[in-house]
């Protein structure tokens, strides 16, 4: 027996063992959910005043961004149709001839235009954001001039007669092309292409010395051509394009016009019908605008602050009539166990 005894003491519990050996993860308030936390009590005045609080917030902003919205003077011409000659039945090959293609045109202002006003350039059923189109660049070789043949993202718009092409890919290849000029009384109006760009892709993403080479001499063009002589980091029409939308209706700056616009106004635009819109049913609009303190024009901020707002004051309204009409009786919050208990445990 005394053997046996010692036996068994001598022996190992193994689920004693493993639960020793067990690694127990240290003890936290954090883990073990045991933190400050704020218990708000919605009471019904509370919630009523958070919807009111916010309504009264909301409103006044969406009416002032409303207003600043509709003060911003707006000409748009839609010309991919106009500018084509009625003659011609198949668009496509006309865009891809040789034939001239200048077009032109007169903007009537029918309300005072403030300077600075921005020239866009909008199309739309332009996909920008198709995934092989986006991937089809190098922004190596558009930072750094010893990068010129880091191309092998930019397939197929990588190489041209064997050479590398600079700037690479399908996304500088479309560079949109229309030229557009102005005037107004015989008078020429300067536009402006001088920082049409944003400074952080002009100082960071295109390079001082990188210059074009080798661009647009495949047999198919697809846009505009680049001055060899001018670095990347000044072609600001490549900057603007380079930079992709995410929706296909887009727009994109072309340049600013310094001189006020006046009410009754005729502009004479010239303009060259170059860029093939044709192939997707794409459409091209020339848009001539102001700028308030909320930039451009566009009712879509304005409203969804008005609609958050209304609705906030709907729903105070709501139950304000609900708490006077038929009251609710409140439980006793001393009986919450956080309230009884603050340790938690």
């Amino acid at each position: 027996m005394a053997s046996s005894s010692a036996a068994g003491a001598g022996s190992t519990d193994p689920t004693a063992a493993r639960r020793n050996n067990t690694k127990r993860p240290k003890y936290s308030k954090f883990t073990q959910q045991e933190l400050p936390a704020c218990k708000p009590i919605l009471t019904p005045r509370a919630v009523i005043s958070a919807f009111l609080l916010v309504s009264v917030v909301f409103v006044p902003i969406g009416v002032a961004a409303l207003i600043a919205s509709r003060k911003v003077v707006e000409i748009v011409y839609r010309y991919e149709s106009k500018c084509i000659p009625p003659n011609v039945t198949d668009k496509v090959a006309y865009i891809q001839s040789s034939a001239d293609k200048t077009c032109k045109f007169s903007l009537h202002v029918e309300k005072h235009m403030k300077s600075p006003i921005y020239v866009y350039y909008q199309l739309d059923n332009f996909y920008q954001n198709h995934r092989r189109y986006v991937k089809s660049r190098s922004d190596e070789q558009l930072r750094d001039p010893g990068e010129e043949d880091s191309t092998s993202a930019c397939k197929p718009e990588d190489t041209a007669n064997g050479k590398a092409i600079v700037p690479c890919g399908l996304i500088a290849w479309s560079l949109f092309n229309d030229t557009y000029s102005f005037s107004r009384d015989n008078h020429n109006l300067t536009v402006n292409k001088k920082g049409i760009s944003w400074k952080s892709d002009r100082e960071h993403k295109f390079g001082k010395n990188v210059f074009p080479k080798n661009f647009q001499n495949s047999s198919i063009k697809g846009g505009a051509s680049l001055n060899e002589s001018i670095p990347l980091s000044e072609q600001e029409d490549l900057i603007v394009w380079m930079r992709t939308a995410a929706l296909p209706t887009f727009r994109k700056l072309y340049g600013k016009i310094e001189v006020d616009l006046n009410e009754g106004d005729s502009i004479n635009v010239t303009l060259q019908n170059k860029y093939n819109t044709y192939s997707f049913n794409g459409r091209k609009k020339l848009v001539l605008s102001t700028t308030s303190w909320l930039g451009g024009k566009n009712d879509f901020l304005g409203i969804a602050y008005l609609t958050v707002g209304g609705l906030c004051f709907f729903l105070a309204l709501a139950f304000t009539i609900v708490y006077f009409v038929k009251p609710r009786q409140l439980g006793d919050p001393t009986y919450l166990s956080w309230n009884r208990n603050p340790g938690g445990h």
